[in-house]
């Protein structure tokens, strides 16, 4: 089994739909990075989406660990023309379409954005291509709440509209262990 510590950024604090907008992390919660730090295991390796967000909080957290190079797979959905809307504008604007989106993820898809789908595949091919390279080994991904709900759902073999009911809060650690029978545990632990 490999073993992914998948981390949440830290929070940036944004009220609108943030995808691959670069916004910074609010990392000022030290405790909170200590505690993050100390709770994962020190053999792991570490590596994060390239959004900003992201590349710092695997900087706070790294401490002794290997880390790998930033991966761009590993970003948030990409939500095409609705990344900086609020949630209400893009209800006014898309009506069905966003309901569809949030009750039916799968292979809807934002205007010029991506689909469950289409990021869960993404995910994926980096995912897949850690478990070949570092097979048995802890991983520690710092990614984004749509990157870690692909991930429990390939581990709970759920849907995708089953694995948008979990939490993924900021600085929260989800354990997808993948092998002949994952196991997804704990989801959204705040050390």
């Amino acid at each position: 089994m490999t073993t992914f510590y998948w981390v949440r950024h830290g929070p940036t604090h944004q009220k609108n739909f943030t995808g691959w907008r670069d916004v910074p992390a609010d990392l000022s919660d030290t405790d909170a990075i200590a505690r993050l730090e100390r709770y994962l295991p020190q053999d792991a390796i570490v590596i994060s989406s390239d959004l900003l967000r992201a590349r710092t909080t695997a900087d706070a957290i790294q401490g002794q660990r290997q880390r790998l190079g930033h991966d761009a797979n590993l970003r948030e959905f990409h939500f095409g023309d609705w990344d900086g809307l609020h949630f209400s504008e893009v209800s006014e604007q898309h009506p069905e379409l966003s309901r569809a989106y949030w009750e039916r993820p799968g292979d809807v898809a934002p205007p010029n954005g991506e689909s469950w789908n289409q990021a869960a595949a993404r995910i994926n091919t980096t995912v897949d291509h850690l478990i070949k390279t570092f097979p048995g080994q802890n991983i520690v991904a710092v990614a984004h709440f749509g990157a870690i709900l692909t991930q429990v759902q390939r581990g709970l073999g759920v849907t995708a509209y089953e694995s948008l009911a979990h939490k993924i809060d900021p600085l929260s650690v989800t354990r997808v262990a993948l092998g002949d029978r994952p196991v997804v545990d704990p989801i959204n632990h705040a050390p």
